[in-house]
């Protein structure tokens, strides 16, 4: 309450994607079958793990956190997008706009701890194979996964409590389809050369932390490849990680080449389209990219069709 009443804006308009009139409706019904996408690719990734028991192994519950995260971030995000599409002005409160930033920057942070999570289950898997069931425990998965949602913690307080508390004088029109770090700073009144530090910090920790433990995890994980001595091997290695590589360079590109540039090199308005990978595009694609080039996935998916037969 107190950072609401420090803040004479009791709510924000978001512009959302285009104010060109002819493209409301078709940008609303592409989005939606989107989101459709997302969510019928997620939650039917998680049934599929829940409802198997030989997927439940290490590998597979981090995949099942990963959809979790995923469908919770794209719900986050699209149905409040949708509402620019058909709405005059799509009006959120203070206390609402603060509250989809907060779990906007959870699920990021999440996301990106989850999939260093899943670099080094590939690693254990590839390098130690047959320590992998003492290492992967699950004792250790749970420790892991407490890492995971304990950093998305970590900066989701960080970033909503750096903007939180700003003034915010006159305009309240958030040049965005949700309430961002980088369009809320520049609405603020008494925003600071310290407000950006603390997102260039936080963001670097978010981004640069698993970047460099993926890359160390990778860099073994080449080691360990080129060691064997057969092409299947390395080929059957190699399609053990080419998912995530596929999902770990669509996230992070994506979030890099948002945030860790100088806003007068990459304007806001070219921002919002670059935020759309990370928010939109990589929740829809991550099911699809799991399920399509993951042979146990697919005979999961074949399963419970088996049994049925047509007279």
């Amino acid at each position: 309450m107190a950072a609401e009443n420090s803040s004479s804006v009791a709510e924000f308009i978001l512009a959302g994607l285009t104010d060109q009139p002819g493209l409301q409706i078709p940008l609303f019904l592409l989005f939606l079958g989107f989101y459709m996408v997302t969510v019928v690719g997620n939650l039917g990734l998680i049934t599929l793990i829940g409802l198997n028991s030989h997927l439940h192994i290490p590998m597979y519950f981090f995949l099942f956190n990963l959809s979790l995260i995923d469908f919770s971030f794209s719900t986050a995000i699209i149905p409040k997008m949708l509402m620019s599409f058909v709405s005059r002005k799509n009006i959120i409160s203070f206390t609402g706009c603060m509250t989809q930033l907060f779990f906007f920057c959870f699920f990021v942070f999440s996301e990106s701890f989850i999939l260093s999570a899943m670099a080094y289950d590939r690693h254990v898997a590839i390098c130690n194979p047959l320590l992998y069931t003492v290492t992967m425990s699950p004792q250790a998965c749970l420790l892991l996964l407490l890492g995971v949602y304990g950093m998305g913690v970590f900066g989701a307080v960080a970033h909503t409590g750096n903007i939180v508390f700003l003034t915010f004088c006159a305009d309240n029109l958030v040049n965005h389809y949700m309430c961002d770090i980088l369009p809320l700073l520049e609405l603020s009144c008494n925003g600071s050369y310290i407000n950006v530090l603390v997102i260039f910090i936080v963001v670097t920790i978010g981004i640069g932390v698993p970047i460099v433990a993926i890359f160390i995890s990778y860099g073994f994980i080449l080691s360990s490849i080129l060691c064997i001595s057969s092409a299947e091997g390395r080929s059957k290695a190699f399609s053990t990680c080419s998912s995530h590589i596929i999902a770990v360079s669509l996230f992070f590109g994506s979030e890099a080449f948002m945030y860790l540039k100088p806003p007068s090199i990459l304007p806001l308005d070219q921002g919002k389209v670059s935020s759309l990978f990370y928010t939109i595009v990589v929740p829809m694609f991550n099911p699809l990219i799991y399920s399509l080039r993951n042979r146990d996935v697919k005979l999961a998916l074949k399963r419970p069709f088996s049994g049925i037969s047509f007279s």
